[in-house]
């Protein structure tokens, strides 16, 4: 990518699913907010920091990274929040978190050259330790993702036109770069987008998706060997602006996924800013209503095989039939969003705005 194109880039950057969708379905596409379905509690911080990391431990427990190398921790469903930012990481920009629960955790920071980084800590954040450091001044590692607590995966914009990969087999305590033999050549221009933790996901114990925009398509690639042998299909998200292309992705499971983004500029329009897969990323088809708007992150709700969410600057779009239609249910400003298992859902963004479900 240009580095203008890269510049673009980095600053883009109790509740049942089955009863919210058997509560939602009759109801039409709008795009105004509802005033039914789910609605966000606000959970202040404290701060203003711009949170694009987050990591949905339970309803009680969540972990935020973001800008100023920021990383907060609430135990207690959002009442109180606990300041575990790195020591003297206030220059870099957190865009991914990773928890496996309430003390341990990896989170990745942005940017060329040495500015990406990884940190783990095993105590809530007392005392985290520097894992990895990038020494390579064309990488920019932008996402990472785990399929259980030793294993993961983090990705970099291509170097020397290939996405690059990091994997570790110990929980994020040592990394190294995997072979590029079996990455597909990058498109010119094509780049990830370090906008919500969410350009790459996995789902079960090998597979893995990568989220591409900038160039003339924006693309989805998939790995169902932790990343040493890529598939890549075009996706319906429109492309061919380093602003625009796939933001965000989720799977439920190794066949079903939603990609989401558009065009992240203010103001722009954000046409088809949804698609979706019933093959597990082979094949991509538009969304019959997309959201009205960028989306630069997306969950689905647990327990359902039908309800997701959306969010971004402008507003949370929800979905009761696997992505088909999507409607607006709240006009707040989030980035990115997580659901942990026991139906806690939860969002963060500009300002230092965190929110939970909580209807």
């Amino acid at each position: 990518m240009t580095s203008t194109g890269k510049t673009m880039r980095t600053v883009s950057a109790g509740l049942c699913g089955a009863v919210l969708a058997a509560a939602l379905t009759a109801a039409p596409a709008q795009a105004a907010p509802s005033t039914e379905g789910p609605a966000w509690g606000l959970k202040p911080t404290g701060t203003d920091a711009r949170f694009r990391g987050l990591a949905a431990v339970s309803r009680s427990t969540a972990w935020v990274a973001g800008s100023r190398g920021t990383v907060l921790r609430t135990p207690d469903g959002g009442r109180t929040w606990r300041n575990v930012s790195p020591a003297g990481a206030g220059e870099l920009e957190f865009r991914d978190v990773e928890a496996f629960d309430g003390r341990r955790a990896v989170v990745l920071a942005i940017g060329e050259g040495e500015a990406s980084r990884i940190f783990r800590t095993d105590d809530g954040g007392a005392s985290w330790t520097e894992s990895f450091r990038n020494t390579d001044p064309r990488a920019f590692y932008d996402c990472v993702t785990f399929f259980d607590r030793r294993h993961g995966l983090a990705v970099s914009d291509p170097v020397d036109g290939r996405y690059r990969v990091l994997s570790t087999a110990d929980g994020g305590r040592t990394w190294e770069v995997l072979p590029d033999t079996g990455m597909p050549a990058a498109l010119p221009g094509e780049a990830a987008f370090a906008a919500s933790g969410q350009c790459l996901v996995s789902s079960g114990p090998e597979d893995v998706w990568l989220a591409t925009g900038g160039g003339a398509t924006a693309r989805v690639l998939h790995s169902s060997d932790r990343g040493l042998n890529w598939t890549v299909a075009a996706s319906t998200v429109p492309a061919g602006d380093p602003a625009r292309g796939v933001f965000a992705l989720a799977f439920r499971d190794r066949a079903h996924g939603i990609a989401v983004g558009g065009d992240y500029r203010t103001g722009q329009p954000s046409p088809r800013a949804a698609a979706v897969s019933r093959d597990g990323g082979r094949t991509w088809r538009q969304a019959h209503t997309p959201p009205p708007a960028y989306r630069s992150g997306v969950t689905w709700l647990p327990h359902s095989r039908s309800a997701a969410l959306a969010v971004g600057p402008t507003g949370t779009d929800l979905t009761t039939d696997g992505g088909r239609t999507w409607r607006t249910v709240d006009t707040g400003s989030y980035d990115t969003v997580d659901c942990a298992a026991d139906r806690g859902c939860w969002a963060a963004g500009e300002k230092g705005r965190v929110a939970r479900l909580e209807r």
